[in-house]
């Protein structure tokens, strides 16, 4: 894949006569370069969601996704309407 990438014109002259002295190309040093820093980055552990529930029973059986006004009665029962 193409890209374009901003480097100092110090460091990419640099890295252009490291790669003629390696022999190589400028995009093979580079991805090299890449290479090795991505490798040796940390993996960062997975998010793991908090349980915040506060012990309600899990679904209550018979519900059905979307039955809002069966969810509406079950969510303010004993409450006095």
């Amino acid at each position: 894949m193409k890209t374009t990438i901003d480097i100092a014109d110090a460091l990419l002259r640099q890295a252009k006569r490291e790669a003629v002295r390696r022999q190589t190309t400028l995009r093979a040093l580079v991805e090299e370069g890449l290479r090795k820093e991505l490798g040796a980055a940390p993996e960062s552990e997975p998010y793991v969601l908090p349980d915040l529930s506060w012990g309600g029973g899990g679904l209550v059986a018979g519900l059905e996704w979307g039955d809002w006004p069966a969810m509406r009665a079950i969510i303010y029962e004993g409450r006095g309407e």
